[in-house]
């Protein structure tokens, strides 16, 4: 008998046979803001797939996760909520933690760049590179804010867009657009922290030579890891043919970990150097005495699981970092994902077009496999894939729901109803039933080619397919019409179809863990390893089964449509935001700052206010200004339709207006409003409460 393998199962079967162990690293995700769908299908989900696959087969195997929080979008968010970078982080990073643990994604660790333990490692490996001399050191001019005293990052940088003219364009990127930016092409530009014309000034930072690197990277890359997915390859092979060039190490910033080399005070490490090194000290955190085997054996195997944005990072730039300190081992694979897409736009999360994973935990409570199942099933391997609440009911009602849980289920009811719920004999077989247990343990081979190679969309696949032959085998032998007068062979039937349940119970964890926890009880059994996968002898007869409930259940269309009316809510607030932004009325001519100071604007306590008699549009303001009470009338009855609520408030007002009478009541004041883009007005009150008279400065 003569046996076919291809030259790349070849090659997996000998890397395998290559290593003892297998560290797998998933990408740190930002800790400026929640988890989406898009970086579950491209990255965790598929990372905790092949990390459970690894454990259940027996090998050893280290799951590292965690935050990445340092970088401009973590201070840009802080800027605009008013508080420091440190409250931003510790904000995401415990949400997302919770997130990935309630979801299932089996963590050894998952700890923070932000840890003392990390900024003792980063700040170490920077200075064995600098004392080795692996960097270059450089002086540029970069735009620095004389008034803020200190340098700006590109983000903190805005000006008028040299391509389409908006005034708002970041130094890296105009979002109207689209355009890539530098600082030096932005018409006019300003700080974002004062407003001030930034100036050039000198400044000195330390670079990775990539280009130094560059023949060995071509050779370790383009020659000997000519299996990595094609879209790796790829985008691998454009970089290195366009040519590396020196990388920054460095940047002026405060926050980050600091550059641990005389005379670099307000410098910390680039965040693209700073990340990568916590998986490296969230492994020192998790095994003290232990992490350099993980990190330095050759017979470690480490697997980078990140999105395609990342591919350059930890393909080019990381292995670079790794190759220059020495003693580190390189990662044999990197089998990045494309993104995914949502109801055909692409994912936007400061457009809230996203589906958090906080949330859809809350609204669909007890389905975590629901969506690791559709994700996994539509998953972005080679190419942009789209997510949509249809699909994904789909998903669960005609598969989870249909195959899956229908399959367990009869097996279940039939042998609860016929023997007394407990694994019945196994008779004489059928030529039928030699076929199916043949094809059911195809399963196995099947699966595990597919995980070898980090195709997990065909693995869930063939994992699934051993319950459409669990389904159609029930369904040709019909165990419900046999029990009438073939007790034996309605036992050997169901003896078949529970073995298939234990065997489900194996090939499915990996995907589904929270439903092969389920299937375990019903069957009253521990956990199989995977080497147990394709035995039809796991159930002993007259093995006692536990109670079986449903699996799955199914999703109406109301729940779907709410979703989908939720996203299309957002869009549409969305619209009517960037409708409103370009609304906003111009400014007005520019006043001298002393026609500004005529105006003695204070604050007022509302004692009475009702809407004037025979008018649409006036409001009478009775206020305690701090000295005397005063009446106001005001524009404003068809926006406060229950005036009397406004008693007790606190609103702005011109004091030194000069008094007029309107529908014979004088007025002697303006009552501030803000007007929206749509004409609507609203009061503008003190944050908190003052003292009546209060001035406005």
């Amino acid at each position: 008998m003569y046996f076919c393998i291809s030259k790349q199962q070849l090659q997996i079967g000998i890397m395998s046979t290559r290593f003892k162990r297998t560290l797998v690293t998933s990408a740190l995700p930002y800790a400026n803001g929640p988890v989406h769908i898009g970086h579950l299908a491209g990255v965790y989900v598929p990372a905790d797939i092949y990390a459970r696959y690894l454990r259940l087969k027996g090998e050893e195997t280290l799951f590292i996760g965690g935050s990445d929080e340092h970088g401009i979008p973590i201070t840009l968010k802080a800027r605009a909520e008013g508080v420091s970078p440190q409250d931003i982080v510790d904000r995401y990073h415990e949400l997302n933690k919770q997130s990935f643990e309630a979801f299932g994604i089996s963590f050894d660790i998952y700890s923070r760049t932000t840890s003392d333990i990390h900024q003792r490692v980063a700040s170490d490996f920077f200075r064995t590179l600098y004392d080795k001399g692996e960097f270059t050191e450089k002086v540029s001019e970069q735009y620095y804010d004389e008034e803020a005293k200190q340098f700006l990052a590109d983000r903190y940088i805005v000006g008028s867009c040299p391509h389409c003219g908006n005034e708002k364009a970041y130094g890296d990127q105009c979002e109207q657009c689209g355009t890539a930016l530098s600082p030096d092409e932005l018409i006019n530009p300003r700080s974002t922290l004062s407003g001030s014309q930034p100036v050039k000034r000198k400044t000195k930072h330390w670079y990775l030579p990539l280009d130094k690197h560059e023949p060995w990277l071509r050779q370790w890359i383009l020659e000997e890891h000519k299996e990595w997915k094609s879209n790796v390859y790829g985008q691998c092979k454009s970089w290195l043919d366009m040519g590396l060039q020196p990388r920054a190490v460095s940047r002026d910033l405060d926050w980050g970990v600091p550059v641990p080399v005389e005379g670099a005070e307000g410098k910390v490490l680039y965040v693209w150097f700073d990340a990568p090194i916590g998986y490296i000290s969230n492994t020192l955190e998790l095994l003290p005495d232990k992490w350099e085997t993980w990190w330095k054996d050759e017979e470690t195997k480490l697997v980078h699981f990140i999105g395609k944005d990342n591919i350059v990072f930890h393909c080019i730039v990381f292995p670079a970092m790794l190759k220059a300190e020495g003693s580190f081992i390189l990662p044999e694979n990197v089998p990045a994902n494309e993104f995914m897409n949502l109801e055909g736009d692409k994912i936007s999360t400061s457009n809230n077009w996203a589906v958090w994973l906080h949330e859809y935990l809350e609204e669909f409570p007890g389905k975590q496999d629901v969506l690791r199942y559709a994700l996994t099933a539509n998953a972005p391997e080679t190419k942009d894939n789209d997510f949509t609440w249809k699909e994904f009911q789909a998903h669960n009602n005609n598969e989870l729901v249909a195959v899956l849980g229908n399959f367990i289920n009869r097996a279940m009811v039939l042998t609860q109803k016929h023997f007394n719920n407990k694994v019945p004999t196994l008779g004489e077989l059928t030529e039928y039933d030699r076929e199916t247990i043949a094809e059911a343990k195809k399963v196995k081979e099947a699966v595990e080619s597919n995980l070898e190679q980090f195709r997990f969309r065909e693995a869930q696949k063939e994992a699934m397919n051993l319950a459409r032959i669990g389904n159609k085998y029930l369904a040709d032998t019909e165990p419900w019409k046999t029990a009438k007068n073939d007790k034996a062979r309605t036992a050997t039937i169901l003896n078949i179809a529970l073995q298939i349940t234990a065997n489900l119970s194996i090939v499915c964890e990996p995907f589904l863990p929270f439903s092969t926890e389920k299937i375990r009880a019903f069957l009253n059994t521990g956990r199989f390893d995977w080497n147990s996968l394709g035995s039809f002898q796991l159930l002993p007869e007259g093995h006692e089964l536990g109670k079986a409930t449903l699996l799955f259940e199914k999703i109406e269309d109301e729940v779907i449509e709410r979703q989908v009316k939720k996203l299309h809510d957002t869009k549409k607030n969305n619209q009517v935001g960037a409708d409103a932004a370009k609304a906003v009325k111009p400014i007005k001519e520019v006043i001298q700052f002393d026609a500004f100071e005529k105006l003695d604007i204070r604050v007022g306590t509302v004692l009475e206010c009702e809407k004037v008699p025979k008018t649409d549009k006036l409001l009478r303001f009775l206020l305690d200004d701090g000295l005397r009470e005063r009446t106001i009338l005001s524009g404003i009855a068809q926006w406060y339709p229950n005036p009397g609520k406004l008693v007790g408030k606190q609103v702005c007002f011109i004091a030194n207006l000069e008094p007029r009478k309107v529908r014979g009541i004088l007025s002697e004041g303006m009552i501030l409003s803000a007007e929206n883009a749509d004409g609507t007005l609203a009061l503008i009150e003190p944050e908190r409460t003052v003292l009546p008279g209060s001035p406005v400065v």
